[in-house]
């Protein structure tokens, strides 16, 4: 079907189709039609079928139901279209903490035929921009609270016209507007092959890329993992941290429960504390987080033991043995492991709480198929490490970047990480095969760290790893070599760390940094990696 877009965008910077992955469609549910728009299955079809006062969002003193939703979503989407003037295919950024505006945005955006582009809270001007550039952004719906930074971007490129401003009482606030507008909307008729959303990865180099997903993409990651692995009904409440603009959180706190007609709870700070006590006072039966947060909750284990909370998945980074070990120990609940890629959308490899094996992540999802590589691209023997490659109904499309053949080979995806493959077909984690640093559930790039680090005074050279942590699985770690006459104590590695907190997004700063007089390089120049994980001389501070 041709596309619905009036701006073809997307649609002209897809990658092309000998560079995209070969999709699967084997399930009979994944027989999509031509014209689909997401919003339709995931909202509209529970008023439709006399379900619109069901709870469907609850957050600290506010419930909505469907019908809510929908009349918010509506709303905002006829502001979109008759205050801002969008048109389908237009992208729009979304900024704000998990909460209940930012869903209804998200689903305003996707009636009204645009693409969502939702972002970190912590992200600052200067990442930012780099994603308002790639993605061609110029509208922009924002909690007034993180607008500080967004208006810092709109000074710094001509881009960003549009900003439209929620949870302040201005009368061009987006409350206001929404007052004004009309509660019905007519859903565009998209394509099921429109793009609908740009997630944003930042991948090894510090450049981010944004992963393009269809509207068939959405409803293919809610008919694959959701129903055969989780099985989870429409009495669940569902609760977790992961933030919504990362496809783990987006999915697993908004498409999972909204496709089966269940209730979320959404919670703009999600601290282990706060998580624990949410699950008591919401009555959540679903959890949703990474393995550091498991590790720091299982402690206080014993609190849940009296609520109804009766699964958890666990993914966004590798999953310790200890950790299930610590969780099942201190709750009597089997973590559900899951791998996930921002390029894939979400879960592909996984199991359920019956068919757990120690130390796998699972076996390929229903939908999907898996297999175990060599630098070749052909398939190695059970008990072999090589590279992951994932076939399903989603795959890795990346806007208008030659990165795309890097992920993409032989129609499989390669995701960057390095596995072992049993005879039965389990799956086990081995490492990154890329120099992405995974610390507690964050993607973080080794080169935007050492980028931020070199822009002080300081700091004449710097290389930056990540390490192993029992705790947040990995660290970011910085090698610092100082310029003359610079003193290598305690108050200059928390200079450093704070001037980097300041420069990009806090969570990436380093955690620890040891300052060297050199770092390892070879003859011509070109900086050794590995060794900076050997011991080295020198001064270090965590």
């Amino acid at each position: 079907m041709p596309t619905a877009h009036i701006d073809t965008f997307a649609h002209d910077h897809l990658p092309p189709p000998e560079l995209q992955p070969d999709y699967l469609f084997e399930l009979p549910e994944l027989q999509f039609p031509e014209q689909l728009n997401c919003a339709d299955e995931l909202l509209d079809r529970h008023l439709a079928n006399g379900h619109g006062d069901r709870v469907c969002i609850r957050a600290p003193g506010l419930s909505w139901t469907y019908a809510d939703l929908q009349d918010k979503s509506n709303r905002i989407a006829n502001v979109l279209v008759h205050n801002m003037g969008l048109v389908p295919g237009n992208r729009v950024l979304l900024r704000a903490p998990n909460s209940p505006m930012l869903v209804a945005c998200w689903f305003a955006v996707i009636k009204a035929g645009g693409i969502a582009v939702a972002t970190m809270p912590l992200l600052r001007a200067k990442e930012l921009k780099s994603i308002v550039e790639i993605g061609q952004v110029r509208f922009a719906l924002c909690d007034a609270a993180l607008a500080q930074e967004l208006q810092e971007t709109a000074l710094q490129t001509p881009l960003m016209h549009h900003i439209c401003l929620f949870n302040h009482q201005g009368s061009d606030s987006l409350e206001a507007l929404m007052a004004l507008a009309s509660p019905q909307f007519e859903n565009v008729k998209t394509a099921s092959d429109d793009t609908c959303l740009f997630a944003f990865t930042s991948g090894t180099t510090g450049v981010p890329k944004a992963t393009m997903h269809f509207h068939r993409d959405i409803m293919a990651v809610c008919l694959c993992w959701p129903p055969h692995v989780l099985r989870a009904t429409a009495d669940d409440v569902f609760i977790g941290s992961p933030p919504l603009a990362f496809t783990f959180g987006l999915g697993g706190l908004v498409l999972f429960p909204m496709a089966i007609g269940a209730s979320t709870v959404l919670l703009e700070k999600a601290s282990p504390a706060q998580l624990i006590d949410a699950i008591r006072d919401f009555g959540a039966t679903v959890l949703f987080t990474a393995p550091t947060s498991y590790r720091a909750i299982a402690p206080r284990g014993n609190e849940l033991s009296n609520t109804p909370l009766r699964k958890c998945v666990s993914a966004g980074e590798a999953l310790p043995a200890s950790t299930r070990a610590l969780w099942k120990e201190a709750t009597g609940l089997e973590l559900i492991d899951g791998i996930g890629a921002t390029e894939m959308l979400h879960i592909f490899i996984s199991h359920d709480e019956e068919n757990v094996r120690a130390g796998a992540t699972g076996k390929a999802v229903p939908g999907y198929h898996a297999k175990v590589i060599d630098d070749e691209g052909h398939e190695v023997a059970p008990g072999t490490l090589g590279r992951l490659a994932v076939q399903g109904p989603t795959g890795c499309r990346y806007l208008a970047d030659a990165r795309q053949k890097n992920y993409v080979k032989n129609g499989w995806n390669l995701t960057g990480d390095a596995y072992i493959m049993d005879a039965d077909g389990y799956f086990f984690y081995q490492a990154r095969t890329d120099d992405l640093i995974i610390s507690a559930g964050y993607n973080i790039a080794a080169p935007e760290v050492e980028e931020a680090l070199m822009q002080h005074p300081a700091v004449a050279e710097c290389a930056v790893v990540g390490i192993p942590d029992p705790e947040r699985g990995q660290i970011v770690k910085a090698f610092v070599v100082l310029r003359p006459d610079q003193q290598q104590d305690e108050a200059m590695v928390k200079t450093l760390q704070d001037f980097v907190k300041q420069t990009v997004a806090p969570y990436k700063y380093p955690r620890a940094i040891t300052f060297v007089d050199q770092l390892p390089r070879t003859q011509t120049g070109k900086l050794q990696r590995f060794r900076l994980q050997e011991p080295m001389l020198g001064r270090s501070a965590n």
